[in-house]
């Protein structure tokens, strides 16, 4: 018997509060150590969490969840871990750092009520909703049919993407001598964003197999995606990193002439 959406709303509702909860504990820790640069490394830890929960609460190990928390747990743990290292390493980002102080200059904002209500309170449900094929995918469960599979192997693909690009990267900044030049081999040969599209891949296939459990569940949680390909290209990644970089690395406006700025495609020629 297929369950209808409406009986997923408590577990929906728990994991609301769960979040807004963890995230009103890390604005404390962020208040105490005048930093927020940490709520990138919560955003895919966050999402594990969330389907650890979902799992659990439903009670029901069958194909299809154990596939979605697997991903979902592959994916988060391992960029988690990644800018967490990053944030300790590098300290406050300049993009929170920016915006709070331009809440404490246009608005006379605190620290405090800046990273509340422009940091935390908004990456919560924002996280919540991205999540949300993962939480209602694992809640209804099933069978993995010729759909999950599908979506398993590009929700595969994106993380071994997003992996290879970040190694590529790191190795590429460890090095002085490429201190202000422009990372266009590897993968960034062929994408100006191999993590932004690797993210991307990964949840529109875990997106799949939550709707291999159903079309309601797919339709419920279409937005997750959707926002996030959204926010990755035009709003909080690819868009505004740009903007920095072209003031930054003199090569840039080269690179970005000849590399796909998303999609990984041959380089064009000039």
């Amino acid at each position: 018997m297929i369950l209808p959406l409406t009986e997923a709303i408590p577990l929906l509702l728990h994991n609301l509060v769960l979040i807004f909860g963890v995230m009103i504990l890390l604005w404390i820790v962020a208040v105490a150590i005048k930093d927020v640069s940490f709520i990138d490394a919560v955003w895919p830890m966050g999402m594990v969490l969330l389907a650890a929960v979902s799992f659990w609460l439903a009670n029901a190990a069958s194909p299809a969840s154990l596939l979605l928390l697997a991903l979902t747990t592959a994916w988060g743990v391992r960029l988690g871990l990644h800018l967490f290292v990053r944030w300790r390493r590098n300290g406050v980002d300049p993009r929170y750092a920016k915006i709070i102080a331009s809440a404490k200059e246009k608005k006379g904002w605190s620290f405090a009520k800046t990273a509340l209500l422009q940091v935390f309170l908004v990456q919560g449900p924002l996280l919540f909703m991205v999540c949300l094929s993962a939480q209602l995918g694992i809640w209804r469960g099933g069978e993995a049919g010729a759909l999950a599979m599908a979506g398993t192997i590009i929700a595969i693909i994106g993380i071994a993407f997003e992996t290879v690009g970040d190694l590529q990267l790191e190795r590429f900044r460890a090095s002085p001598a490429n201190m202000g030049k422009v990372l266009n081999t590897g993968l960034w040969r062929y994408t100006r964003h191999p993590n932004y599209f690797g993210d991307a891949c990964t949840w529109w296939g875990i997106w799949l197999v939550a709707l291999s459990t159903g079309w309601d569940i797919g339709l419920a949680s279409l937005i997750g995606p959707v926002f996030l390909n959204f926010t990755l290209v035009k709003w909080s990644g690819a868009a505004m990193l740009e903007r920095g970089l072209k003031k930054t690395r003199p090569d840039y406006a080269d690179y970005i002439a000849r590399t796909s700025p998303f999609l990984p495609l041959p380089p064009r020629r000039r």
